[in-house]
């Protein structure tokens, strides 16, 4: 059996290298959310992805979360990645991929992406973040 597509969403914070040139906190900041229509589906799949760019000193840190929920909640997080600074003066792009495989059966499912790091950092664009529910057979 072939699995059935259920919906795709996608959020763009920003679609330019330079923009929105905010600086990283140690507190989680928000760069997307979307609501996924899981129509029910017990055990949907869920796959999550996006990018973002940052910039700063070289061997600075940052920490990109995905949460289950609409707000950042710590119990929450389904997926969490750190980057490092590697190029000092250039935006360096972020690429990420995720999936939820224990999502919950309801008519909608809400994922919020979030980022936070070293403080002479910046989050210098583009920032997407996207996903798809489908079932799996």
């Amino acid at each position: 059996m072939m699995g059935t597509f259920l919906d795709k969403r996608s959020s763009m914070n920003s679609n330019t290298v330079g923009s929105p040139g905010t600086a990283l906190t140690t507190t989680p900041a928000l760069f997307g959310i979307i609501g996924l229509q899981t129509q029910n589906v017990a055990n949907p799949i869920v796959t999550l992805s996006g990018t973002i760019g940052i910039s700063g000193d070289f061997g600075d840190t940052y920490t990109i979360e995905i949460v289950r929920g609409a707000s950042y909640s710590a119990a929450n997080v389904i997926y969490t990645a750190v980057g490092v600074v590697t190029a000092v003066a250039t935006t360096q792009i972020t690429a990420f991929t995720a999936q939820d495989l224990l999502a919950p059966a309801a008519l909608e499912t809400v994922y919020t992406s979030f980022v936070s790091g070293a403080t002479t950092s910046v989050r210098n664009g583009p920032e997407v973040f996207s996903g798809e529910a489908s079932t799996s057979a």
